[in-house]
């Protein structure tokens, strides 16, 4: 039986974040960058950068089914943050943020199926939905115990380490 290394496995974790997150190296290699520049525990300041992108917030909000519809939603101006238009799935949300679906959007069919689904998925202790008025506020930062996906960041901090 061959042995896979540790650098295959380091990557394969590093090429699985990029997915779920749908992301190009060049732009996950500048996230490692903020997160290694930032206090604290690189891993978590990497998956903390990760989920303020606003097409992940609107994803974990409920307004999409999948973090690429709502990078779409984003692209095509469905929402505003703080009253005023951002269509940059990348931008970073902050602390009391509020992201609100436009007028105009608020009869779109995928949104309003993602809404009535958003009860079994849930929302995140770090986030707030007004399900009545299409808004959504960023309570807090993400801690690493409310991102419950299976990432060992560890992985990925030793491969851009080396």
């Amino acid at each position: 039986m061959r042995k896979v290394s540790d650098y295959a496995i380091q990557l394969r974790e590093k090429q699985k974040v990029r997915r779920i997150y749908g992301m190009l190296e060049g732009q996950f290699k500048k996230y490692f960058v903020l997160a290694e520049r930032a206090k604290g525990v690189t891993g978590e300041n990497l998956l903390q950068l990760l989920e303020r992108r606003l097409d992940n917030t609107i994803f974990r909000l409920g307004f999409a089914c999948s973090r690429t519809q709502a990078r779409q939603f984003v692209r095509h101006n469905h929402f505003l943050v703080n009253g005023k238009k951002v269509n940059i799935p990348s931008y970073f949300v902050s602390v009391n943020d509020i992201i609100t679906l436009k007028e105009k959007s608020r009869k779109n069919i995928a949104i309003t199926e993602s809404l009535e689904s958003v009860a079994r998925r849930g929302v995140p202790a770090w986030l707030e939905l007004n399900h009545k008025e299409y808004k959504g506020t960023v309570k807090a930062l993400p801690d690493r115990q409310e991102i419950t996906m299976p990432i060992q960041e560890q992985l990925i901090v030793e491969l851009y380490s080396k």
